[in-house]
């Protein structure tokens, strides 16, 4: 979180900011200054560029951003040229309580992974391993993911079992 003052603890409503593209961090140092609340989860990586590595803090959900306060704050954050779209949030409560958790989480600093939010019917391509590049549709959530590589041509499938970490949706 990038400010001191929990915005758990203000009034006002949830609202999700899609940002343009690597502009969460700096969008977040905006809000900051003027004061408006906001919650930007980050998590710290490691990087290499060439023979160097450096600790990084990076967002946990790159291109997104939580404000909490007015549609007028919310307007503010719009003309600093770093907003893609506001997203309204329809159920305040959930979402809150969502946030939350991911705080307390945070605050542990329990390693964190982003994860894939797959469906059943979803398409997606496995991104690592010996599988990588292969492409299919989720059959089942649990554990782990059936993996649906189908023929249509024979109306013939088969199922093989991954790791949601290893797979990400595809268009």
């Amino acid at each position: 979180m990038i400010e001191a003052e929990s915005p758990f603890d203000r009034p006002g409503a949830w609202f999700v900011l899609s940002t343009r593209s690597r502009q969460e961090k700096a969008l977040a140092a905006d809000l900051t200054e003027n004061g408006i609340a906001h919650f930007l989860p980050l998590v710290t990586k490691i990087r290499f560029w060439g023979n160097r590595k450096a600790k990084v803090q990076e967002a946990l959900f790159p291109g997104y951003l939580f404000l909490r306060g007015s549609n007028e704050e919310t307007y503010f954050a719009d003309r600093t040229g770093r907003v893609a779209q506001i997203i309204p949030v329809a159920d305040q409560k959930e979402l809150t309580w969502e946030l939350q958790n991911l705080a307390k989480a945070l605050d542990s600093d329990t390693p964190l992974d982003p994860y894939p939010y797959l469906k059943k019917g979803v398409r997606v391509e496995v991104t690592s391993g010996p599988l990588r590049g292969l492409q299919g549709i989720v059959e089942s959530r649990g554990s782990s993911e059936q993996l649906i590589l189908a023929v249509d041509m024979l109306g013939r499938a088969v199922s093989l079992e991954l790791h949601g970490a290893l797979v990400e949706p595809i268009d």
